[in-house]
């Protein structure tokens, strides 16, 4: 039995993280401490200055951890990946947790390329991001491309030089066609600098290095390739004219501010690189309404560049964090340069600060306007779809399957769940169908419905309580013969709830319902049908999500790995001949070899390896 006033007198005065579990010994909280006695003590002693939140977390605590480190900053970075692992419920979470594209120029290489990335390596190359999304690094690299003769392959030169036919770009001059190997090193790296220095947001550098030379190809009568460079330097004009100046001190900065309501939060980042805007993202931070905003803001900093490739020189923050002093150390050392943090109360960063924050309010709203609509759609649907289907009940829980396959192996069914409109995510069930052979779904509905719905004192003997609560209406993916087949179940096990199937078009779309009396129109239940598609989606994806999941670990790991001479193309086209490994042990060589890719000498191979 953990004695929780009896740990507190173990707890030691050195630095460290400490974890906070629940009765069944999930960890519920997570944080860092410069003593951890001082620090953990303080859940326990008057409540009066606590937070509801910190109120409800600390009636939940059963019991804690704690891990020593030689200092704060170990602390700091061991509380920043110990979250990101285990993501606790009483935590500040930032649930985006990606990684940016950024543009990559291979300047290491004899001939360069250019091309996106999402890892920053210390490898000679140039990179320039973070961009707040793929399609805009993909327009710039192709914008790039258009206006520059590079080359796009991965071909390695001078190694490489003279051992295939130019490609098509060099034909249609957008590419000078290094692979001939009559291409200038010098003069091919110095328009690969020209491009760095556009990213780098040197417009203007670029610009006039190329009016200069157009005007001396036009002053040499060669019109055409000064015809050339005129296009191409409308195309970098149009280009600059989109990156706004916002900071005249050409610096390197994130700046970062927030919005809250009674419910949310919302913390916006611009990323300005070389004084211009190069992207933005904002963050939602639901049911953290009420969190102080120097603990919004302390969290989201930390969690945010524990996982971000690139942090720039300064980073201005609307508001105090706390840890000031030891943040700005562990960026430092991260960045390998020195990284200021600070909070500007006037001049121009302070107006900076000012229009982040303008636009996280103009974020939060969206979402909350969002949430607003979704709630409304869904009552909307689900009143309309009661409707239209005569339900006695409303139906506050609808249950939706899909059954997804390939071949004849890897069968597996998805169960989701909307709860009132909308996906209860946690109440989603998988199944891997076991007792039909081939491609039946029909039959594979069957059990999954039959596993479903199965007497609950099957499971209460086995400890299982999976299915404690039963759906109002329950949808099928498929048509009539799915529905029939269903209610052949359904009716056997004394399951009486309304079931219809979830027909689609020819562009596999969602149509209509099919009961047995026959299929039933949305016409003009355009809510109703909003809120079907939604969850015939869903169960379409959670199906194949699944399903995929399972071919990946199969054709990962397998017997046929140690066979020699079996690599993941053959092991692919066996498995996917056979179904399964068993049934390749039992084939014979004769059936071995009609597989593609499998030569008379593999299969003696696989067989002897097998027998």
């Amino acid at each position: 039995m953990f004695n929780i006033q009896e740990e507190l007198k173990k707890m030691p005065d050195k630095p460290g993280v400490y974890i906070m579990k629940d009765e069944n010994g999930q960890i519920i909280y997570i944080g860092k401490a410069v003593v951890l006695k001082n620090r953990v003590r303080q859940y326990f002693q008057s409540s009066a200055n606590m937070t509801p939140k910190v109120k409800a977390m600390v009636a939940r605590i059963a019991e804690f951890e704690y891990i020593v480190t030689h200092s704060e900053l170990e602390a700091l970075i061991l509380e920043c990946n110990l979250i990101k692992k285990h993501k606790p419920k009483f935590n500040i979470l930032l649930k985006d947790d990606k990684t940016y594209p950024y543009i990559k120029v291979t300047m290491n290489e004899e001939y360069p390329r250019v091309l996106m990335t999402r890892r920053l390596e210390k490898d000679g190359a140039k990179y320039f991001g973070p961009y707040s999304n793929v399609t805009a690094v993909r327009e710039t690299i192709d914008l790039l491309k258009k206006l520059f003769p590079i080359k796009t392959c991965n071909r390695v030169f001078p190694r490489d030089v003279g051992k295939e036919r130019p490609c098509l770009n060099f034909h249609i001059y957008q590419c000078l066609g290094p692979c001939q190997g009559n291409v200038n090193k010098e003069e091919y790296r110095n328009l690969m600098k020209d491009i760095c220095s556009f990213l780098a947001g040197k417009h203007e550098e670029v610009i006039d290095k190329l009016e200069h030379q157009m005007n001396e190809l036009a002053e040499s009568l060669n019109f055409e390739k000064a015809a050339s460079l005129r296009d191409k330097i409308r195309g970098l004009k149009h280009v600059a004219e989109k990156q706004k100046v916002l900071s005249t001190a050409m610096e390197d900065q994130d700046v970062i501010a927030y919005a809250k309501n009674e419910t949310d939060s919302c913390i916006q980042v611009f990323f300005i690189r070389g004084g211009k805007l190069l992207g933005r993202e904002h963050f939602i931070f639901e049911g953290v309404g009420e969190v102080e905003d120097k603990e919004l803001i302390t969290s989201f900093v930390k969690q945010f560049y524990s996982s971000t490739s690139f942090i720039p020189h300064e980073i201005l923050l609307q508001g105090d964090i706390d840890e000031l002093n030891i943040i700005e150390k562990w960026l430092t050392d991260k960045r390998a340069g020195k990284v200021y943090i600070k909070v500007p109360r006037k001049g121009d960063k302070h107006k900076l600060i000012e229009m982040v924050s303008q636009n996280a309010v103009f974020a939060l709203n969206q979402f909350r306007d969002k949430i607003q609509r979704d709630q409304t759609m869904s009552k909307d649907g689900l009143s309309e779809l009661a409707q239209l289907l005569e339900l006695k009940e409303f139906p506050h829980r609808i249950e939706a399957y899909d059954i997804s396959n390939t071949g004849t192996s890897e069968i597996v069914a998805s169960m989701v769940v909307f709860e009132n409109g909308s996906p209860a995510n946690r109440e989603y069930r998988r199944f891997k169908i076991k007792s039909v052979e081939g491609q039946n779904d029909y039959g594979s509905m069957q059990e999954t419905i039959y596993r479903r719905f199965k007497p609950r004192e099957e499971e209460n003997s086995k400890g299982i309580n999976k299915f404690s609560k039963m759906p109002e209406l329950i949808l099928i993916d498929g048509g009539l013969g799915h529905i029939n087949a269903v209610k052949e179940v359904m009716n056997s096990m004394g399951v009486s709830i309304p079931a219809y199937g979830m027909v689609k078009d020819d562009k596999h779309r969602t149509r209509g319902l099919m009961s047995q009396a026959g299929e039933i129109s949305f016409e003009k239940n355009i809510n109703a049908f909003r809120l079907v598609t939604a969850i015939q989606d869903e169960a379409h994806r959670f199906a194949v999500d699944y399903n995929r999941k399972l071919r990946e670990m199969r054709y990962r790991k397998s017997a046929l790995d140690e066979v020699p001479g079996i690599g993941p193309k053959r092991k692919k086209a066996l498995i996917k001949h056979f179904g399964s490994v068993s049934k390749i042990k039992e084939a014979g060589i004769d059936d071995l070899e009609a597989v593609d890719g499998i030569t008379n000498a593999i299969a003696l191979k696989i067989y002897e390896f097998f027998h």
